[in-house]
């Protein structure tokens, strides 16, 4: 089992930056692809970005050349940075871990991302 929190969502102006963190319970970037989805009102839950095991990232078009997602293997913790945002970007944002080994897919709670323009 494995527990995900997510934090650092909020308000921001167009234009404005945010960084997302997710901190799992246990280590878990060797053996998982984790992921950061998002979801707005009346929408499907979509990709964002991804990081493999092996470091390998990849980026919906909306958002390439604006998010960045990273980790931290000491501190059990990915991020996504995000930058240049846009009101279009407005929606719940989701940290994702699954075990590239058992397909075990966890979720964490979601964090607001506000963007007015």
């Amino acid at each position: 089992q494995v527990q995900l929190v997510e934090s650092g969502g909020g308000l921001v102006q167009a234009g404005g930056s945010l960084r997302l963190s997710c901190t799992a319970s246990r280590s878990v970037f060797s053996f998982y692809t984790m992921g950061w989805y998002r979801q707005a009102p009346g929408k499907q839950r979509d990709v964002v970005a991804t990081m493999t095991g092996g470091g390998a990232t990849n980026y919906a078009d909306s958002v390439k050349g604006r998010f960045t997602i990273s980790r931290d293997n000491a501190k059990n913790t990915v991020y996504l940075q995000m930058n240049s945002l846009k009101p279009e970007d407005t929606a719940v944002y989701y940290c994702n871990a699954v075990s590239t080994i058992s397909r075990d897919n966890y979720w964490g709670q979601g964090t607001q991302v506000t963007v007015s323009s």
